[in-house]
């Protein structure tokens, strides 16, 4: 007899039936329309079910963004008493222009933690319960890129064992989304697929694997092919990063949270960064640990259910992400036009505009991720988020957005457009700093004053305002590190007070050197944006390791040598300049090291043995964590990332036949039409006497069209193994 759909997931034949399950679902579609950006009604949003009370939200706005405002008024007064001792000059209200927009971003950030800060100081919020039963089934989707298989895979397997110990684990069903452009990857997913379900048995039979043939609309857009195709099956979707792990009871309860309110549509967790080792990742992971929760519990309070997607680790109503999660492309050309990058923030605006509530759990625990090892890893990261930001500017004035929505775009633009204003401000500083002490006073004023003027500056005030300055910038870390100390727990599994003290020194100091090279990148990547240049989008680098020094200087020869340039013309200008400047100086002289630094496994262990930068997640690694990394090192032993695509695909007919299966039916090719790579494959593998001359020959792209293609698979296992005279010496 066979099991029921909801024991084993839709039209599973793991029990009853013969042959291997399959490797997708039936489809079930769901129409996924493409919203517009300029045309909604209020007609066309749903009614909550529930009433929610707001006032508490409204209030933590006021708290937030009045306080802000009030900050930056003061600030912004202070600086005009700075500049206008003597007459001012249009650079010095260009210096307080540049000085009001970059106040007014770190003042609503310090509000905004400052909140959370006090929220955290009271009693922690108690999360969703853990549920004795779930009425609906989900989908766990991981979206994958050209990713390491051995990593992936035992992500997802830890994550499912995790779930299955819930009692549970008949609700959700297992999908590896990929989007894999590299022919040996490719194999190595499909491999490491089948060896899954193989080695879990019936348990397998709800785990399921699709493969894209042309990664249209990136991410997005896999997301959305699911949905369209297969969302029908689920009432929710969990998305996960290639990256992610997540506990089972924090998948059951993000689940029991969705299934109890009806009105929302995206419930999102907060991840911790954990499994790091370099000493840039570490850093990461300290700040993220310790800065984080304040950040993030200050912006779930302001945001309520006007919140925020950040793509991955968060649970999706899919009829709704159906109805209206559907993007648009942008009129024009990338890198402003085209497929939207940051998908994320878009599909949660579309979806809180048609009525369904966006919120996060940020006292939900077991939700974790990775970060990028390394300064040059982060920077490629960042350049492509920054591209989607900037995209927001023709998405924040879209018809029908709500107010939070709204500030939830300009907050995404500012952080990028942040560090070209940072730099304007360092520049037109320097050029007062030269008028200053290089231009003729003015003897004869209009006023027909007795005495000469010369642009001046008032040196207490700008020293009491740099204090605030700096002060509201590092309160969310001094938040973050005084309720550590405050939690006996957390301050013990930190390593102790005094380590925790000075773990976040240490973390204040490189952020400080690291923060001017920072705002030189994505300064650069802003301006290369802005004058039409497109980031494309690499597969992430996840591992441990350092990068070649050939690499590093290539990278930052360029900030080293502005460092030098500026420490030399500040000193020749004014030793007060030298001084001003001496921690934007001192960072770009130290780029190549400080970037190599970065990446090194020795530099950050070292510090971990000595107990510094060291989070509760390191002291007590979380069981998934440690059972992910068992699985990780036993997958490595398989050698699925190791082996040629094609040579395996040769050697192993079972393999070949199942790849065969998971593709997809054939698109129909007008006649007179010819696809140049298949062409040149055909030719090369009509050419090849052996497998060896096919996999010398063929190109990556043509390796693809083959594993593609049926008719040119069939050509490559005609092959001879070895050349005649090869064999004749056997």
């Amino acid at each position: 007899m066979a099991l029921s759909l909801d024991t084993i997931g839709p039209d599973s034949n793991a029990a009853g039936r013969e042959g291997p399950a399959p490797v997708m679902p039936p489809e079930k579609h769901l129409e996924m329309p493409t919203q517009h950006l300029r045309r909604w009604s209020a007609a066309q949003e749903r009614r909550p079910l529930h009433r929610h009370p707001m006032m508490g939200t409204w209030l933590a706005r006021l708290f937030v963004f009045g306080g802000g405002l009030l900050l930056t008024a003061y600030g912004t007064y202070e600086m005009y008493q700075v500049v206008s001792v003597s007459r001012t000059t249009i650079l010095q209200w260009a210096l307080v222009a540049l000085f009001t927009v970059n106040f007014s971003w770190i003042a609503i950030a310090f509000t905004s933690s400052l909140l959370g800060f006090f929220a955290l100081l009271k009693k922690p919020r108690q999360g969703p319960a853990l549920p004795s039963a779930l009425a609906h089934r989900t989908a766990i989707v991981m979206p994958v890129y050209n990713e390491q298989t051995s990593r992936t895979y035992a992500a997802l397997e830890a994550i499912y064992e995790e779930v299955e110990r819930t009692g549970l684990g008949s609700h959700f069903d297992y999908f590896i989304l990929s989007d894999t452009t590299q022919p040996d990857a490719w194999v190595a997913e499909e491999r490491a697929f089948l060896a899954l379900r193989k080695r879990l048995g019936e348990g397998g039979a709800r785990f399921f694997y699709r493969h894209r043939p042309k990664n249209y609309h990136r991410k997005a857009g896999n997301i959305a092919d699911f949905v369209s195709r297969w969302g029908g099956h689920y009432e929710h979707m969990l998305v996960l990063d290639a990256d992610s792990l997540m506990t089972g009871e924090c998948i059951v309860r993000l689940a029991a949270a969705m299934e109890a309110d009806p009105d929302a549509g995206i419930i999102q967790s907060l991840p911790l960064i954990i499994n790091r080792n370099t000493l840039f990742a570490r850093l990461q992971q300290f700040a993220a640990r310790v800065t984080g929760p304040v950040i993030a519990m200050g912006l779930s309070v302001w945001m309520g259910r006007d919140g925020n997607y950040w793509g991955h680790n968060a649970i999706i109503r899919t009829k709704a992400f159906a109805a209206h999660g559907g993007l648009p492309d942008l009129r024009g050309k990338p890198p402003l036009g085209g497929h939207i990058l940051s998908h994320d923030f878009v599909e949660a605006a579309l979806l809180r505009r048609a009525g369904w509530d966006i919120y996060m759990l940020p006292d939900l625990g077991g939700s974790y991720e990775e970060s990028p090892p390394s300064l040059i890893d982060l920077s490629a990261r960042d350049r492509r988020w920054c591209q989607g930001n900037l995209q927001h500017m023709r998405v924040i004035t879209a018809k029908g957005l709500k107010l939070a929505t709204r500030q939830h775009f300009a907050t995404g633009i500012m952080s990028y457009l942040a560090s070209p204003f940072w730099l304007f401000q360092l520049i037109v500083g320097i050029a007062l700093v030269l008028q200053t002490t290089y231009i003729r006073p003015e003897y004869f004023a209009r006023d027909f004053r007795l005495y000469p003027i010369w642009p001046r500056f008032d040196p207490e005030r700008a020293l009491a305002l740099f204090a605030l300055t700096m002060g509201i910038l590092l309160a969310p870390k001094l938040f973050g590190l005084l309720l550590m100390l405050l939690r006996g727990k957390d301050r013990r599994e930190s390593g102790g007070g005094f380590r925790l003290i000075v773990s976040s020194v240490i973390e204040i100091v490189l952020s400080a050197l690291l923060a001017p090279i920072m705002m030189l990148i994505q300064s650069g990547s802003v301006f290369q944006i802005l004058l039409g240049r497109d980031t494309g989008w690499q597969p992430q680098r996840r591992d441990d390791g350092s990068i070649p020094m050939r690499d590093i200087v290539r990278r930052h020869r360029a900030h080293t040598v502005l460092g030098a340039l500026a420490g030399i013309s500040a000193f020749m200008i004014a030793t007060s300049l030298f001084l001003w400047m001496s921690p934007t100086i001192l960072g770009l002289l130290l780029a190549i090291p400080l970037s190599w630094l970065s990446g090194q496994l020795g530099a950050g262990l070292a510090l971990k043995r000595m107990g510094l930068l060291l989070t509760p997640e390191e002291h007590r690694p979380p069981a998934i964590a440690v059972r992910a990394n068992e699985l990780q090192a036993r997958n490595a032993t398989l050698g699925f990332d190791d082996e040629d695509a094609l040579r395996a695909i040769y050697a192993d007919p079972n393999l070949r036949d199942r790849h065969v299966e998971m593709l997809p039916p054939v698109a129909p090719r007008k006649r007179g039409e010819i696809e140049a790579d298949r062409a040149l494959a055909e030719a090369k593998l009509a050419d090849a006497e052996t497998i060896d001359d096919a996999l010398h020959w063929l190109k990556q792209k043509e390796r693809m069209v083959v594993l593609h293609d049926r008719a040119l698979l069939d050509m490559l296992v005609r092959l001879k193994d070895k050349a005649p005279e090869a064999q004749a010496a056997e």
